[in-house]
């Protein structure tokens, strides 16, 4: 989108987020075509194309496999697709059920009780709904201005005066939901880090030690059915700001990963994520392929609506560094750099990650500012 289209289209943008309904308010007036706003230029890839590679699958680790066999697993997927499916995880299904369901009921429940929570600002509050505009970098590109997608965020920290209050969530069946979900994660979260540790040839406790893991951050996406749903974006590709990211979704399908690219986020080809009954799924972020001196992939990944009548419902959780200053320093652990693979990347901090992402874009441009060698 150019940038006079971009701004012929700031009333039309204005007006939507005015209505505090989100993409759910359009399918509830019955929209039949798809605004401008919304609508993708890109021709290619195209948005529904089929997963030619009919073999491939995003690897399933079952994590009550003797441990060493679990990390050896882990390891084959994040070098090579960077995602893999995590089967008998300890968190109990019901938990992640009740999580899925009630934060679908959220997205779905009347008009007035959700856009109270309307709120397009990134900080804040402990909880904030809205449609969140794709990036300014991909706009111009071609992109839509608005994913067809509406999102719950609810950030359970760090707070410096104890709990976060989720008072204002309503119903109030999400908000146990979610609060519970949140604390089983916790510590499969800490399990994630230490198998991912053990699979760098780090020992279990070193990434903890380097970077005491927390999810702090919890997004609810609501992707409704769309009526012409190959005209528009569920999410535009991307990769995650995280050490890891782990999603629960329901059945729908849409997520697709970019399999062998060449590795600056370009070529290769797009492939379909099956969901895959009772896993989570974990991906790779780019502060890990970081922190792994490329060892660990962080691979693009987008979605694609599916259906005109089914609403597709995902939870992320982002799992990070715990922010002890804001001076604090990421770059590759040491005992990864030798002298036959020095450092790729210099040493930066969050904030100055965050920075880059919010100019150059979610995708892999953004975290290939910070290698050594790079002319920016």
């Amino acid at each position: 989108m150019s940038a006079a289209e971009v701004h012929d289209a700031a009333p039309a943008l204005a007006a939507f987020h005015e209505s505090r309904a989100g993409v759910r308010g359009l399918v509830e007036s019955g929209v039949t075509t798809v605004p401008p706003i919304f609508l993708t230029r890109t021709a290619s890839p195209p948005l529904q194309q089929e997963s030619p590679a009919a073999a491939f699958s995003i690897p399933t680790v079952d994590l009550s496999l003797p441990r060493p066999d679990a990390v050896a697993l882990i390891r084959a997927a994040a070098r090579s697709c960077g995602f893999f499916h995590a089967t008998n995880h300890g968190v109990p299904a019901g938990v992640v059920a009740s999580a899925v369901s009630t934060a679908r009921a959220f997205h779905e429940q009347p008009r007035a009780a959700r856009s109270a929570l309307y709120s397009l600002e990134p900080g804040g509050g402990a909880v904030a709904y809205s449609t969140i505009p794709n990036a300014p970098l991909q706009q111009q590109e071609g992109a839509p201005l608005l994913p067809w997608r509406d999102t719950l965020r609810v950030r359970f920290g760090p707070w410096e005066d104890g709990e976060p209050d989720l008072g204002r969530l309503r119903p109030a069946a999400c908000r146990d939901a979610l609060r519970e979900y949140h604390s089983a994660l916790a510590g499969f979260g800490k399990e994630v880090a230490g198998l991912l540790s053990e699979a760098l040839g780090v020992g279990a406790e070193r990434l903890e030690e380097a970077m005491r893991v927390e999810g702090w951050l919890m997004a609810c996406h609501y992707y409704p059915p769309c009526p012409e749903p190959a005209r528009v974006v569920g999410s535009l590709e991307h990769t995650d700001p995280s050490l890891f990211t782990v999603l629960a979704q329901d059945g729908v399908g849409g997520l697709q990963v970019r399999r062998d690219g060449d590795g600056d986020g370009g070529g290769g080809e797009w492939v379909d994520v099956e969901p895959v009954a009772g896993a989570l799924l974990v991906n790779i972020g780019d502060v890990l392929k970081v922190v792994s001196n490329d060892e660990l992939k962080s691979v693009e990944h987008r979605v694609v609506i599916k259906s005109t009548q089914d609403a597709r419902v995902s939870i992320a959780l982002f799992f990070n560094p715990a922010r002890r200053d804001k001076s604090d320093l990421l770059g590759p652990l040491p005992e990864l750099v030798t002298p036959e693979k020095p450092a790729l990347y210099r040493s930066f901090t969050f904030p100055e990650f965050m920075s880059s992402r919010r100019e150059y874009g979610h995708s892999r441009s953004s975290i290939e500012r910070f290698k050594v060698n790079s002319s920016q």
